[in-house]
């Protein structure tokens, strides 16, 4: 069939042709960010979930809800390496140079401006990636002490009122918050906590890989009070059926039953595969119906796609010694597996590999499910270990 034609586009954060399955979530944030505009008590939102579920695309769909709705928002993606500051300062600014365009919160959206140029300038020395343009002087004594815990709480206290003067929130929709350092997450957490105290309508929607609870709870004992950790996994089958069938049937393209059952099948039910499985069963299909035949040879090509850029562009980051670690998991199975199992299959000590498997914890590769257990943050990831290092000549690295 016509490929200009695919309704299937997998990639990084591509929104789908149907987002199925997740309308009770989108539902959860519409009502916590109307009752935050509102003044009302509620909890600021962290998807967690493996990659290829989709977190992203929900992420960029649940933004463009809120400023459907008149709330104010700014979409922030957390790298490795950078500090929080610097990610945080660029989108406030301009965040705030639309809410001072609001004639009743002009003042305080120039106040909160001036926090900004504050915070920016005290901290620029501890966080030298910190780049913004300053619209306007720092106030003395408003967000410049040069300590982020409490210059953030300042800042976004400012913020706060301006967007409450507005009548409207502010929101922030942040991917990726695993990467976010803990001493960097705990002043998140408290800006938000005063925030909230003040019943200021700012809040954030985030995203993160599993870890991310964790990582939370350490930062701040009492994040688990402040938060909604809501699972994203993979969809159920009729929801993935869906997310399948839909997309053709508004192109008046069928999918015959056992085709549709062996994409669920191949892809588990994940979101990406599903558009990975789905785009290569239309290139190969003559007409319609697309048949299990079709979905056949279109596994191939997708798994041959995934092995060259999904997959391959997490391993090539790895060194030797976690390439073994993590051909060893898949070794033993999908997981998750205790570290002493692990270790035993490499034949050396849970502390000897301790370093390694932190690294691999803080690249984003695996997680820990419960204490002593470790598990695979990419779905598949273990077929594709077995794939790429096959027999057993990793053994002797």
């Amino acid at each position: 069939m016509d490929p200009i034609l695919n309704p299937f586009s997998p990639g990084a954060g591509a929104p789908p042709p149907e987002l199925a399955g997740r309308e009770e979530l989108r539902e959860m944030v519409r009502i916590a960010l109307g009752r935050i505009r509102l003044g009302r008590p509620n909890k600021s939102i962290l998807m967690v979930g493996l990659r290829g579920v989709g977190k992203t695309v929900l992420l960029n769909r649940m933004r463009d809800d809120a400023e459907a709705s008149g709330i104010h928002s700014m979409r922030i993606e957390a790298p490795e390496g950078r500090s929080l500051p610097a990610l945080l300062a660029p989108q406030l600014r301009q965040a705030l140079l639309r809410l001072s365009r609001n004639a009743q919160a002009r003042e305080l959206g120039h106040r909160a401006l001036r926090a900004l140029a504050g915070f920016a300038k005290a901290l620029k020395m501890k966080y030298a990636d910190i780049e913004v343009g300053l619209d306007f002087e720092p106030e003395a004594g408003l967000a410049d002490n040069g300590d982020l815990e409490h210059d953030l709480q300042a800042l976004m206290e400012a913020v706060g009122l301006a967007a409450q003067k507005a009548g409207t929130a502010l929101v922030m929709f942040v991917d990726e918050l695993q990467y976010v350092e803990e001493d960097e997450l705990a002043a998140l957490i408290t800006s938000l906590h005063r925030t909230a105290q003040r019943q200021l309508p700012v809040t954030l929607v985030g995203a993160g890989l599993p870890q991310l609870r964790g990582r939370m709870g350490r930062a701040k004992s009492y994040a688990e009070r402040l938060f909604d950790f809501p699972e994203i996994g993979p969809l159920a089958p009729a929801e993935a059926a869906i997310a399948i069938s839909k997309p053709l049937a508004d192109l008046h393209v069928a999918v015959e039953a056992g085709a549709l059952e062996k994409i669920i099948q191949e892809t588990r039910g994940y979101p990406y595969f599903l558009q990975e499985w789905g785009k290569h069963a239309w290139d190969v299909a003559d007409g319609s119906p697309i048949t299990a035949v079709d979905v056949n040879t279109g596994s191939r090509e997708a798994i041959a796609a995934l092995d060259e850029s999904f997959f391959r562009v997490r391993f090539d980051r790895l060194t030797p010694v976690e390439k073994r670690y993590l051909r060893a998991m898949a070794d033993i199975g999908p997981g998750p597996h205790r570290s002493g199992d692990v270790a035993q299959h490499l034949g050396r000590t849970v502390t000897s590999l301790g370093p390694t498997r932190s690294q691999l914890i803080a690249k984003g590769m695996i997680w820990s499910p419960s204490h002593g257990d470790t598990a695979f943050t990419v779905p598949l990831f273990d077929e594709f270990m077995r794939r790429i290092m096959p027999g057993n000549e990793w053994r002797e690295g």
